[in-house]
């Protein structure tokens, strides 16, 4: 019965909402990381996106240029990065897992925010954080216009998937502390050993005055080391398999996806 009525919404949704499908594909004609996608994981991606795009609010700063225009193509495109992060689970788990997102606030630039954290003496530190995005728990998401312009591309940087992998984070906690809530076939023993070798291993490099394998941005804490690794998983997959093969299969198994597949010769 329930599935009749999941079927029944979607056939009612499409009906009142027809799929836009030159402006998927012109969002898909923008940006690198969506046109890298086989077309049945763009076909399932771009619809779920137009979906994700009429329950979520996408909001502009009041001091954002008017000029800028978001029009359907941008729309989805932006949708579309937040939804791969949820395109290998099903409908009912991608919902509930942006069940606490009900806006994407665009604003005009970087902004700064005061921090406090206390390191493992106990000792708290105070400074300033220049900040693309930011994501809390029951807030919007805020991205600023111009790291959004630059993600989409095949480098590693995605400040869309960067903030909505947070909210994946903070499913199960106030906070984005690394963990998120896991499927039932992985252990949380291997999430954590993992995370824990990867980490160590970027905090080793920066002792040696190293450059790190991945952004040095997910050496400054546990959660933004999972959310830097999920860009790199869709916006870099080959980078992220050759420094840190074991997170990869990770969250290959975690997302149920293998990014890198879409970009060999017979992806298609």
């Amino acid at each position: 019965m329930l599935e009749r009525l999941r079927r029944w919404r979607a056939a009612r949704f499409e009906a009142r909402h027809p799929f836009p499908e030159a402006e998927w594909q012109e969002a898909r004609a923008r940006l690198p990381l969506l046109a890298a996608l086989p077309d049945a994981a763009a076909e399932r991606l771009g619809h779920r996106a137009w979906r994700f795009a009429h329950a979520k609010r996408l909001s502009r700063h009041p001091e954002l240029d008017p000029a800028i225009d978001f029009d359907v193509p941008a729309r989805l495109a932006i949708a579309a990065q937040g939804c791969l992060l949820t395109l290998g689970w099903d409908d009912a788990t991608h919902r509930e897992a942006f069940a606490g997102l009900h806006e994407i606030l665009i604003v005009p630039d970087a902004f700064h925010r005061r921090v406090e954290e206390m390191d493992e003496f106990g000792v708290m530190h105070e400074y300033d954080d220049e900040r693309a995005g930011e994501t809390s728990h029951q807030g919007p998401v805020v991205v600023a216009y111009p790291d959004l312009m630059e993600s989409g591309r095949l480098d590693g940087f995605n400040v869309v998937i960067h903030e909505l992998a947070h909210k994946l984070d903070m499913a199960n906690s106030l906070d984005a502390d690394g963990f998120p809530p896991l499927p039932a076939d992985m252990a949380a023993q291997d999430w954590h050993r993992v995370f824990t070798t990867v980490w160590d291993d970027l905090q080793a490099h920066l002792a040696r005055g190293e450059a790190t394998p991945i952004d040095d941005y997910a050496a400054s804490h546990p959660g933004e080391c999972f959310a830097v690794s999920c860009e790199y998983f869709f916006a870099a997959p080959a980078a992220l398999d050759a420094a840190y093969p074991e997170l990869y299969g990770l969250l290959g198994r975690y997302f149920r996806l293998d990014p890198l597949s879409w970009h060999s010769p017979s992806s298609d």
